[in-house]
């Protein structure tokens, strides 16, 4: 049940990052004049990069595939997001920034537990055994 458990978790909390990533590839221009109406300065250089990570940190994250790092990323990507765009002190933003403290919490429980039994992870790792 525990293996089943992880692999769920996992599921479920890349979901937002990729389909966020999506969206942001296929609605770029969009995209990038919601980040200038923010304050955003350099839109065109941090959405790629954006893009980047939500799609790679949650494939490795969804995969179990060195899904630490791919949390890290996540991690790093959700702190700065929710900095610029969820403010705690907003009250129209509060429950953006809880539930992003909540994806927080699983994050980290990756990046400290690993991605569970079945994950890439573990599948490489018990051939290197063998």
């Amino acid at each position: 049940m525990e293996s089943i458990s992880y692999l769920l978790a996992r599921v479920f909390m890349v979901v937002i990052f990729l389909g966020s990533g999506v969206n942001k590839v296929t609605g770029f221009d969009g995209t990038i004049k919601y980040m200038e109406s923010a304050g955003m300065s350099m839109p065109q250089l941090l959405l790629p990069g954006a893009i980047v990570v939500l799609l790679l940190g949650g494939l490795s994250v969804l995969l179990g595939f060195k899904a630490r790092f791919g949390a890290i990323g996540l991690i790093v990507f959700i702190v700065w997001a929710t900095l610029v765009f969820h403010p705690p002190s907003d009250p129209e933003q509060q429950i953006a920034f809880l539930k992003n403290l909540a994806i927080l919490g699983g994050l980290l429980s990756i990046v400290t537990h690993g991605s569970g039994k079945l994950s890439l992870d573990a599948m490489l790792s018990k051939k290197k055994a063998a």
